[in-house]
């Protein structure tokens, strides 16, 4: 489920979150400051799909030149570079839990690009995605405390179903196995991208986890495309969907969840199945039925809903809020 992902630099924009930040457990941001600021994250979150769904787009126009493992490691070494030049991360000071966190986070980030890369190779970009969100959903319903929260992820559900033609059985068996283990792995970046936060200041635990990911992925690719690599137009093309792929809304992500709970923010990871579709639609000339706006509704409808609980949340907790 990658993959995805504001116009001043990721790290420029992290320095401006606060330190503050919301666990799994789902109860919330730590200090709500009113509607505005319980919608920014939600405005990140936002940000963050269109960039990753758009460049997965990219991403297959480029595979034919650089296969599907090629494109992962292209992604994730320039993602790394990016983020380890802007960022400049500490290597030294950190404890072993911290170690173990980002090596994690970067493991599943390694683990969800190239299993989603894999399915995208194999079967639409708008039903690879539709898979891989059930992961995130599932971990909405798993973490809610909140009987609300299950609705709007059922209802999320449902529009993903329908999203996919009601009927995967149609789709290459193993393309789907791959986005259901990408989505597996979407839900522990989750966690991990969480827990990260909170452990390293700005971006820099996301710099160390992309860097850990990039070195798994590095031999994979080598050995699946050799040269191919380093022509200039695929190199160029790769630099492109580092960007809007990992870069910046891996960097979104980490901000958004400083601020939401993880309930909230896998229900609004429902919405990535609509923009994979309009950007299938866009750039890859996949077409749009009358099923496939009506399951976009419900999965909007369903983040909407998702959003205003998330907002009423954070106005109970501070009731003088304007």
């Amino acid at each position: 489920m990658n993959d995805q992902r504001s116009a001043v630099e990721p790290a420029a924009a992290a320095v401006a979150v606060p330190e503050a930040v919301s666990a799994f457990d789902g109860t919330g941001p730590a200090r709500p400051g009113g509607r505005r600021a319980a919608l920014a994250p939600v405005a990140l979150v936002v940000a963050g799909g269109l960039s990753v769904q758009f460049g997965s787009a990219v991403a297959a126009l480029l595979m034919p030149r650089a296969g599907a493992l090629g494109v992962v490691t292209l992604r994730l070494a320039v993602a790394a570079v990016v983020l380890l030049i802007v960022c400049r991360p500490k290597w030294r000071g950190h404890s072993r839990a911290d170690w173990g966190t980002v090596v994690a986070f970067g493991v599943a980030m390694g683990a969800m690009n190239m299993l989603f890369y894999q399915a995208l190779d194999r079967i639409p970009l708008g039903a690879a995605v539709t898979l891989e969100v059930l992961g995130p959903l599932a971990l909405s319903v798993a973490a809610s405390r909140r009987l609300v929260n299950l609705v709007w992820a059922g209802l999320a559900l449902g529009g993903v179903f329908l999203l996919g033609g009601g009927g995967f059985d149609r789709l290459d068996p193993v393309g789907a196995a791959f986005a259901l283990g990408a989505g597996v792995m979407w839900a522990a970046y989750i966690v991990f991208s969480a827990r990260t936060g909170r452990r390293f200041p700005q971006a820099d635990g996301l710099a160390l986890a992309m860097t850990v990911a990039a070195v798994l992925s590095l031999p994979m690719g080598i050995l699946e495309s050799g040269a191919k690599l380093a022509v200039p137009s695929t190199l160029a093309m790769g630099a492109a969907v580092a960007l809007m792929s990992s870069v910046l809304p891996y960097t979104l992500e980490l901000m958004a969840l400083r601020r939401l709970p993880a309930p909230t923010f896998a229900v609004l990871m429902s919405l990535e199945p609509a923009i994979a579709a309009t950007a299938g639609f866009l750039i890859l000339d996949q077409a749009l039925t009358a099923t496939d706006a009506l399951a976009i509704a419900l999965v909007i409808g369903a983040s909407m809903g998702a959003v205003r609980s998330q907002v009423g949340g954070a106005r109970r907790a501070r009731p003088d809020t304007p």
